[in-house]
């Protein structure tokens, strides 16, 4: 049997500048994302949605070739009910994508295979345990066996590399929690954690069941 190419992952996870938001240029984001920006209370907030979201469309610009203010989204049908909010895709390209931000880190996955990726701050212990009830049996073992202040970092992971595979299937939280063991690669599906550091979790999931080159970025192309 002719074994299956690997798919090339490019990430990037990059740090939210600390700068208010007037001073981020965000000419590139369309009208909807500039109105959203708009409705953060918090400067912050603002700041990390606003270069987040413009971040995204430099990458995928530099994949595409596309002007980043020309690019378009859409969303692929939900594997649930069929309905019009899946995971998001590009309008004029095949490329795959994934976008996630916490506190000041913000991940960006693209591939040609369906993607997700997800970053996760490790939470108070009181926090992992009682979301720890809402996990796979295995997942949930994982952690309750694990030394009380080991605990905060394996929720982390397992629910980043969960975040990431629901994501990538494009059923968000709308798939049970407790309906798949993440500590391992799922069938069709390879997940795999990133290194990011800080005190953050992060992983990927890539609808291939072979392994992938997997290229870390830590600034924007270009």
């Amino acid at each position: 049997m002719q074994q299956q190419p690997q798919t090339d992952v490019q990430v990037w996870a990059l740090r939210v500048p600390g700068v208010p938001s007037s001073s981020l240029d965000l000419s590139v984001l369309d009208e909807e994302e500039r109105r959203r920006v708009d409705t953060f209370v918090r400067d912050a907030d603002r700041v990390r949605y606003g270069f987040a979201h413009a971040a995204l469309r430099t990458v995928l610009a530099g994949l595409t070739g596309s002007a980043p203010d020309l690019l378009r989204f859409a969303r692929a049908s939900c594997p649930c009910c069929g309905g019009p909010h899946g995971r998001p895709v590009l309008a004029s390209s095949a490329l795959e994508f994934s976008l996630s931000y916490s506190g000041d880190l913000v991940l960006i996955g693209a591939a040609s295979d369906p993607i997700g990726v997800d970053v996760e701050p490790a939470p108070e212990l009181e926090v992992a345990e009682q979301l720890a009830k809402a996990l796979h049996p295995a997942e949930r073992e994982e952690i309750e066996t694990a030394l009380p202040e080991d605990r905060p970092a394996v929720f982390a992971r397992l629910w980043a590399r969960k975040e990431a595979y629901l994501k990538g299937l494009g059923t968000g939280l709308g798939r049970d929690a407790a309906a798949d063991d993440v500590r391992g690669d799922l069938p069709g599906w390879c997940l795999t954690d990133l290194p990011v550091g800080g005190g953050y979790a992060a992983a990927q999931a890539v609808g291939t069941p072979t392994p992938s080159t997997v290229h870390v970025h830590r600034t924007l192309p270009g």
